[in-house]
């Protein structure tokens, strides 16, 4: 994996690193295992003035992403899909996501694109479950987008000192943002 990991990044070294990044975060919408993250802050951080053009580089590469690992659980479950599953270790969760997707429906997309989450395995089942499309895709551009362009933002601001408390703490990042954003939305159901 590390291996993996060091060939990303040196993308970020050479003159194709924003297709590079349009690619990863494609492939790890539906089936890479590094995210597009880290080859993102390592863009942005080598030039800020350009973040939010990556941000929206990984934005559209993770959602086009995201509507082929739809189309691998829609139409190719069987063959490719339960394997990317089964490489995640994820077989076992499936009957659980399809809970999520039946309780909260577009918030399960929305959390798992924002989140650690493996968010492909979400993409997939998505697919597999017939999740309306439409919202599957409103779900996922507004998850993904915020994602990446929080990322983007932060280092546009702060510059490349930013980097290592985003590396540190992506995770608690994630999380409370993804609590403040239900939230808001609970409140707002309830005022409204």
């Amino acid at each position: 994996m590390r291996r993996i990991y060091d060939w990303v990044l040196h993308w970020a070294d050479t003159p194709y690193g924003t297709w590079a990044l349009f690619l990863l975060a494609f492939a790890e919408s539906s089936f890479f295992p590094i995210p597009p993250d880290v080859l993102l802050i390592a863009l942005c951080v080598a030039r800020p003035e350009r973040s939010f053009r990556y941000a929206l580089v990984s934005a559209a590469g993770s959602i086009l992403g995201g509507c082929l690992g739809y189309l691998i659980g829609w139409q190719f479950m069987t063959g490719v899909g339960n394997r990317i599953v089964a490489f995640y270790g994820l077989t076992g969760k499936v009957a659980y996501i399809e809970t999520l997707y039946q309780t909260y429906d577009a918030w399960a997309v929305g959390i798992a694109g924002f989140t650690p989450i493996p968010y492909k395995v979400f993409t997939i089942t998505a697919g597999m479950f017939k999740i309306n499309f439409v919202v599957f895709v409103l779900a996922s551009l507004v998850s993904r987008s915020a994602r990446f362009f929080i990322v983007g933002g932060l280092i546009y601001l702060f510059g490349p000192r930013i980097q290592r408390f985003i590396d540190r703490y992506f995770d608690l990042l994630a999380v409370s943002f993804t609590v403040l954003l239900v939230a808001g939305f609970v409140l707002i159901k309830y005022l409204f």
